[in-house]
């Protein structure tokens, strides 16, 4: 069953570099890549397309990834979403607030590419 993945992160090169990385599992499993540019647009589009996998950075204009993060989780329609903040927020407070907020995972950037797509493919539940 193919799904959807949203990319959350106001630099366009991390965006642009998330959707290559990810792009394989469109091509080949027909998983639907979404991106935004802020937190804002991130939620709205999480309220209206329920993607299955948001890579959600924290540092960002008019919401936060931590933001973010807090109201998909406390609403009953959004919460089953896997949220993996990817940040350049690297510390242990910031990795523990990030995973009370209730994200799936916690990564930092620079990223793997290689790992970002073994995290995709296991939220999504797609075999190597």
């Amino acid at each position: 069953m193919p799904g959807k993945i949203l990319i959350v992160d106001d630099e366009v090169h991390i965006r642009m570099l998330l959707e290559q990385t990810l792009e394989e599992l469109e091509e080949d499993h027909g998983v639907e890549i979404l991106s935004a540019s802020n937190g804002e647009e991130g939620l709205r589009l999480i309220r209206e397309h329920r993607p299955d996998v948001v890579f959600l950075d924290i540092m960002m204009p008019k919401l936060n990834g931590y933001e973010v993060c807090q109201r998909v989780k406390e609403d009953g329609e959004t919460s089953a979403c896997n949220i993996v903040l990817l940040t350049a927020k690297g510390q242990e407070v910031d990795r523990k607030q990030g995973l009370e907020m209730g994200a799936s995972r916690y990564m930092t950037k620079p990223f793997d590419p290689d790992e970002v797509l073994k995290v995709a493919r296991d939220l999504l539940d797609i075999p190597e």
